[in-house]
């Protein structure tokens, strides 16, 4: 089995991030942002591999289980607020947030 050079891990796990990134800056439908937090937990758990892999330690990959994990409760409360939002508001656009008092 070949192995994949540390270098290119850790320039996926780069572009994941900038991708989550962008999608977080220049979206506004709250879906699209909590996806692009997930793209960009993902991206950095990847580096964690990839630079776990390099010296042969299963560090990386712990902190990966812990990454997913944070990701999974992220996503189900973010999607469980974002349905009693929208079930309130009838949309799901980032600006109406905004102007929401209580």
């Amino acid at each position: 089995m070949t192995a994949i050079p540390m270098a290119d891990g850790l320039i996926l796990g780069a572009i994941l991030f900038s991708l989550g990134l962008a999608g977080l800056l220049l979206r506004r439908n709250l879906l699209f942002i909590l996806v692009s937090i997930e793209i960009m937990l993902n991206g950095a758990g990847v580096a964690f591999v990839a630079a776990g892999s390099r010296w042969g330690q299963p560090d990386g990959e712990v902190l990966f289980l812990f990454i997913l994990a944070a990701a999974a409760a992220e996503v189900s409360v973010g999607l469980a607020l974002l349905l009693r939002y929208f079930h309130r508001r009838q949309t799901l656009d980032a600006e109406s947030m905004s102007e929401t008092r209580g």
